[in-house]
């Protein structure tokens, strides 16, 4: 196994903070690179505060680029819930070839 990771980058509303947490834990542990958000803006209230429109842009081109980095995504779609930033993601992965999983099936 040492030296054959899959990468895999999460996706999904910023709000599941506790399920990004989890699923980047059970990832890691069944021996996958997990890339991730780092920022919570919905979850920790800092969207409408902190986060200018410029920041909102760079931080989207940055999920792009981490899924460029990635062999799939797995996406957070509790409650089957997937807004149009997730959605975005899905039809970029899709476009470049990434295998797509998702938390709760479809």
């Amino acid at each position: 196994m040492v030296g054959k990771y899959k990468v895999i980058t999460l996706c999904g509303s910023t709000k599941f903070k506790d399920e990004f947490i989890k699923a980047q834990k059970e990832l890691t542990l069944k021996g996958n690179i997990v890339l991730t958000v780092v920022l919570f803006e919905h979850a920790d209230g800092e969207y409408n505060t902190n986060i200018t429109e410029d920041v909102k842009i760079m931080l989207g081109d940055m999920h792009k680029r981490r899924i460029d980095m990635s062999d799939e995504i797995f996406v957070i779609n509790k409650d089957g819930y997937i807004g149009s930033s997730t959605k975005s993601e899905i039809e970029y992965a899709k476009k470049t070839g990434k295998k797509i999983n998702y938390l709760e099936n479809k």
